[in-house]
């Protein structure tokens, strides 16, 4: 008479596996749980990047970039105050905001440059580093 073994896994093979998974996770981990924060901020670059052709597409029909004060909303909805846009058009779907649910900060004349669009980073306030670092037009 022969004794058929089951198909199965001994639990030393599975700890072993168990174990194997561990280490990976260890390895692994750390590095994925840093991207989140590193994608935002690259969606931020692309935003603004993004945002700066709807201003020159704008500049190119109308002849002058909107104010500050009509703010990037004028890429959206036709300015009802200061320099009316004569040959206005829909720039953008919609008023962007920044990947941390911030609106973005438009300056007409800019600080460093002819027009200046940025976000502040995930603080929402100027300066900072890492991840509250700014984002902005001048560092395209």
């Amino acid at each position: 008479m022969q004794v058929r073994r089951s198909g199965g896994f001994t639990l030393i093979e599975i700890l072993v596996v168990v174990a194997i998974l561990a280490i990976l996770g260890t390895l692994v981990v750390p590095k994925i749980m840093g991207r989140p924060d590193e994608a935002r901020v690259v969606k931020a670059r692309s935003d603004v990047q993004a945002i700066v052709q709807a201003l020159k597409l704008y500049k190119l029909d109308n002849g002058a970039y909107p104010s500050t004060e009509q703010g990037l909303k004028a890429l959206v909805e036709k300015p009802a105050s200061g320099q009316i846009p004569a040959n206005w058009k829909a720039y953008l779907d919609k008023a962007p905001k920044d990947p941390w649910d911030h609106d973005y900060v438009y300056l007409n004349p800019g600080v460093r440059g002819e027009i200046d669009v940025m976000s502040y980073g995930a603080d929402g306030q100027a300066g900072g580093d890492g991840n509250n670092a700014d984002v902005g037009s001048w560092m395209l």
